[in-house]
């Protein structure tokens, strides 16, 4: 619900001072959101490898690091955290590039739009990492891997494909809708 008022916000605005997105649009970088993007969606292919392996109750690789096979899920999920973790340093990196063209959360309607349904997106994948360190450290103290690290795994990687699935709609509006 919260992001579905984001995304009335966005329209909103957008329906009201539409000459701010003729002005400020071309200032994203589509190419670089899009890589970006790219690395956040891999991420729940990498989650979800790791849900696999905790349903086999798998919490650690069972060969070479290379051998991607006989990963468990502490391999996946902390691949799974660098890819998210490369996703907010892309946010940070876009935001400075914005801020240095004059675009700032109050410079106009738009900046306005655009940071804080990104930054909120960005502070939601921010909860996903933290959570992930929280399956990670319980998986590593626990003296049995069983189902109730499994479950934490997969509610987590719910969590995840969730704030996925949002940031390829906010993508498609604010990088492609024209």
């Amino acid at each position: 619900m919260f992001f579905a008022g984001l995304f009335a916000m966005y329209f909103t605005l957008r329906g009201e001072a539409s000459s701010e997105w003729a002005t400020f649009a071309p200032l994203l970088n589509v190419k670089f959101a899009l890589l970006n993007t790219s690395v956040l969606v891999a991420s729940s292919f990498t989650a979800q490898a790791g849900v696999l392996a905790a349903e086999r109750y798998q919490r650690r690789r069972t060969g070479a690091l290379w051998n991607v096979r006989s990963w468990g899920m502490h391999e996946w999920f902390i691949l799974t955290y660098i890819m998210g973790s490369f996703f907010i340093a892309g946010q940070v990196y876009e935001y400075v590039g914005l801020v240095s063209e004059g675009l700032t959360i109050s410079s106009s309607p738009y900046g306005s739009v655009f940071y804080l349904t990104t930054g909120f997106h960005g502070l939601h994948v921010l909860g996903g990492l933290i959570a992930m360190l929280f399956v990670l450290g319980r998986s590593f103290v626990a003296k049995k891997f069983g189902t109730v690290e499994a479950t934490t795994a997969i509610v987590v990687s719910y969590y995840w494909h969730f704030v996925d699935v949002v940031w390829v709609a906010l993508f498609l509006v604010i990088y492609g809708l024209k």
